[in-house]
């Protein structure tokens, strides 16, 4: 009975996970991070590297959170670690190339293919990142201004100087097909 109070609690943290709530984040946070700082600390990381890796672990399980489709069959402490515990084996295996990684931290870790799917949206986050430098302004700052800040097509016309909205969101959406292009351009040379 108690498990299943466990795991229903823990859906309900993803749901809420899902929809940004703060407090669920909080609760994720607090109750699984020093699980996961013990765990770094004791194979040579650091605080910051346990801060890191949790990081992308609750970007891996926000993700999934938002798919709707994921069904979580573990508690999520269960799951968290394990998907740390992987992303710290990677990191520890790149950093170092041959460093002896101890036996517990080689086991085989159910999320792997959520850590895949992590990885290829990692890829393609650097690839926009390289076309959003590349795109030059005033582009840059017009797609930052409204997709980032939140900015409202009126205030993006008042900033730059066109004669009103609608100007400035087609020269929005011109700024969007050149970013388009820019990353499939990179994207296609990098398979």
């Amino acid at each position: 009975m108690k498990q299943h109070q466990d795991i229903t609690r823990d859906r309900e943290l993803l749901l809420g996970l899902a929809r940004s709530d703060d407090k669920s984040l909080e609760t994720i946070y607090s109750e699984n991070f020093p699980a996961v700082l013990r765990m770094i600390l004791q194979h040579n990381g650091s605080e910051d590297d346990a801060k890191d890796v949790f990081q992308e672990a609750i970007i891996v399980l926000y993700e999934k959170a938002c798919e709707g489709g994921f069904n979580l069959t573990s508690r999520l402490k269960t799951f968290l670690y394990s998907v740390c515990r992987h992303i710290w084996l990677k990191k520890v295996q790149s950093t170092y190339g041959l460093y002896s990684i101890p036996p517990e931290m080689e086991e085989v870790i159910p999320a792997t293919e959520a850590l895949d799917d992590h990885s290829a949206k990692d890829e393609q986050f650097r690839i926009m990142e390289g076309a959003m430098e590349s795109i030059g302004e005033p582009c840059k700052t017009i797609l930052e201004d409204y997709y980032l800040r939140k900015k409202s097509m009126q205030e993006i016309a008042d900033k730059f100087g066109y004669t009103n909205a609608e100007n400035a969101k087609n020269q929005k959406y011109k700024c969007l097909m050149r970013l388009k292009k820019l990353f499939f351009e990179k994207y296609n040379t990098s398979l």
